[in-house]
């Protein structure tokens, strides 16, 4: 979508929209998901993971703040996502919780509705999974489809009093339908 919308700014914590200037970003990831999860309670504190979680939410949060007026921000998750699946690591309240929920709200919420299914085909049928994808010690499908059906139900209620529009999953991975479907949503916000 970056290549066909060269002025929209597109924000996310992955590694494909991450600068070389935000590189830190990527590497506190990897250390949090390799090396702090797995080890939660017993080496690391529940506020050590947040504080690293902090991070990420708000490099989205800054490169929104940095942006100039007129132009469409897409924003993969924003903190909704990251915040959901604190909640479902057993992070139920945290006082950072409303610090992020005090953010500006976005204008509209695209949803990527994909089935758990779809997912775990791409992530290599549990291979490439990081510990705050799925429920217990070790990645299965069970664990992974319970964890996404409880992250949906998740984002839903922190999203649920903004304006959502839901986008299906492409049919046979046709990535560009869903790139034409956001195209859509986002261009008739700012028209």
């Amino acid at each position: 979508m970056s290549r066909r919308e060269p002025d929209w700014r597109i924000f996310s914590v992955d590694d494909a929209f991450l600068t070389p200037g935000h590189s830190l970003i990527s590497r506190l990831r990897r250390e949090l998901v390799g090396e702090v999860v797995p080890v939660l309670h017993r080496d690391y504190s529940v506020d050590f993971m947040m504080t690293l979680m902090q991070t990420a939410v708000l490099h989205l949060r800054d490169s929104i703040m940095r942006s100039t007026g007129g132009t469409p921000i897409v924003v993969d998750s924003y903190f909704y996502k990251i915040l959901a699946k604190c909640r479902l690591s057993g992070v139920d309240e945290h006082p950072l919780y409303d610090w992020w929920r005090s953010f500006p709200p976005p204008r509209r919420v695209i949803y990527l509705d994909v089935a758990p299914e779809t997912a775990w085909h791409r992530c290599g049928t549990g291979r490439d999974l990081n510990p705050l994808e799925y429920y217990g010690e070790r990645p299965g499908w069970l664990s992974f489809e319970s964890f996404q059906s409880d992250l949906h139900k998740t984002l839903t209620e922190e999203i649920g009093p903004l304006p959502v529009t839901t986008v299906a999953e492409a049919e046979h991975g046709q990535a560009s339908r869903i790139a034409q479907d956001i195209r859509e949503v986002v261009t008739h916000e700012y028209v």
